[in-house]
């Protein structure tokens, strides 16, 4: 069931600019810090031809999915994500009579989403770490922005699933899913499972990187590779940060490349906000 059947074809398409030029957003007037606007300001481009600082360019079609409560398909350049949001009435068995809901998501890749098959794991028997590690992450990011007690003794579940990979997978279903889970809590009020709005805030995600000593944002899968340091953060639309990973690969860093990265990712984040807003229009306050 789509939340909106109107929007079953509704998509944002962005022009990738830089997150300096981002006015207004939701996570306020961030902007790039110093280190970061010197080394945009020397006209380096990447292969893609974009700045340091610069998004891919970034789809979101809402309600890709007729049967979901809530549906984003995701496209960060050459990577694709479908999320869906699932809603049932109930919760696991540790929650009953608490009068709270729970929000949890599941992740995976289809196994020609990469340059080469891989094995489903269903056929395994086995989730892989990575796996299990991103679908709490996914769960984690989302229940940081809904309000459990307004949700009442529901569960959401939030299915991402890889359909093309390009690099930063997991910051694009955490981004798509939260645009499926505010389409799915529509869904549920007009049901009368919940009342209000259990969303307090936003949520989206980014990958940042060093690659030969220059910070970059939203790193593809050529990038990622090559990078020094990998680091993904998820941040709401309020400008808070609910998580940061950060791997040395290469070579550790310092405090002042790791100011540089982050401020790079708010900034990010806070034109995937916009994004998000964009695409989901009143929805949030219906």
């Amino acid at each position: 069931m789509s939340s909106d059947a109107s929007a079953a074809n509704a998509a944002v398409t962005t022009e990738t600019t830089t997150p300096s030029d981002v006015v207004g957003s939701a996570a306020g007037d961030s902007t790039v810090g110093d280190s970061t606007q010197v080394t945009a300001g020397t006209g380096f481009r990447r292969a893609d031809g974009r700045t340091v600082d610069q998004l891919r360019p970034i789809t979101i079609t809402r309600g890709w999915s007729q049967q979901a409560e809530g549906s984003a398909l995701i496209e960060f350049g050459g990577t694709r994500v479908l999320c869906t949001a699932s809603v049932t009435e109930g919760v696991p068995r540790w929650m009953r009579g608490e009068g709270r809901g729970w929000v949890t998501a599941e992740y995976a890749m289809l196994p020609r989403a990469t340059s080469t098959r891989s094995q489903r794991e269903s056929v395994k028997g086995k989730i892989g770490g990575r796996t299990h590690e991103i679908s709490r992450l996914i769960g984690r990011s989302l229940r940081a922005i809904i309000d459990l007690q307004a949700l009442g003794e529901n569960t959401v579940v939030l299915d991402c699933d890889v359909l093309q990979a390009d690099g930063g997978t997991r910051t694009a279903a955490i981004t798509g899913a939260y645009v499926a889970l505010a389409e799915a809590m529509v869904w549920a009020r007009k049901e009368g499972l919940v009342k209000g709005q259990p969303l307090v805030d936003s949520v989206s995600a980014v990958s940042v990187g060093i690659i030969d000593g220059v910070a970059m944002l939203d790193l593809p899968y050529p990038e990622d590779v090559r990078a020094e340091t990998d680091m993904n953060v998820v941040v709401t639309g309020s400008g808070a940060f609910v998580e940061v990973q950060g791997t040395a690969e290469g070579a550790p860093f310092d405090r002042q490349e790791l100011d540089s990265l982050l401020d790079l990712a708010v900034a990010g984040c806070a034109e995937l906000a916009q994004i998000q807003q964009q695409t989901l229009g009143e929805t949030r306050d219906a």
